[in-house]
């Protein structure tokens, strides 16, 4: 439950975020679609700030810091982190950095996700950047990187698969309808996908 000094530092952190006014490319693909690679390569290339949903949330559960606990127990459980929360730790790292573009790995994760963020931030992205790969070549990349412990990980995998198509492509078609989709084919080697990236971020920069 929030309080009234919550309700006023929400208002306050949506005011500087809306003053700050960042250009924000939310960053989708699934599991092995190669998202980490080129957005880095982003970030060397055109100047914009990687910030993953993850990282951000794992960071905080390390903290010791009261919501950082209940993250954590949270994430042991499997139970899925409030997109409360996880909005709140965009905006501060958001605000807290120096520049004003931004790459959001791995957020919205559903249609829930990204109706909050826009409600609570007042901020849509300028596009989504998709990464559009078969599960057959995810499933090759991810099994490649994890030698050893194929048959431990193949079912696990097709989950990940399974949990992202299902979440993630309201999202995909949501900002679809606005003209706000990249696709990348991203089942081409790396060097080939970062040319088509470019094509999408050269006009910007």
């Amino acid at each position: 439950m929030g309080t009234s000094v919550d309700a006023a530092n929400t208002e306050r952190n949506k005011t500087t975020l809306s003053e700050k006014n960042p250009k924000i490319v939310f960053v989708l693909g699934g599991p092995g679609s190669g998202k980490g690679t080129q957005c880095a390569n982003i970030v060397e290339h055109f100047g914009y700030t990687h910030l993953s949903a993850g990282d951000l949330l794992r960071a905080e559960a390390q903290s010791g810091s009261k919501n950082g606990t209940m993250i954590e127990n949270m994430m042991s459980e499997g139970v899925i982190v409030p997109s409360e929360i996880t909005i709140k730790l965009l905006e501060k790292a958001m605000l807290e950095n120096e520049n004003d573009k931004f790459l959001i790995d791995g957020f919205p994760r559903n249609e829930e996700n990204r109706a909050a963020f826009e409600s609570i931030t007042g901020i849509e992205p300028e596009f989504v950047l998709f990464f559009d790969c078969s599960e057959e070549e995810m499933e090759r990349r991810l099994l490649t990187r994890n030698q050893g412990r194929v048959d431990d990980n193949i079912d696990t995998i097709r989950k990940r698969f399974k949990v992202f198509l299902e979440s993630s492509l309201d999202v995909i078609n949501y900002y679809n309808s606005k003209g706000k989709v990249k696709k990348i084919d991203a089942g081409k080697p790396a060097g080939e996908v970062f040319e088509a990236v470019k094509a999408v971020f050269a006009p910007i920069r």
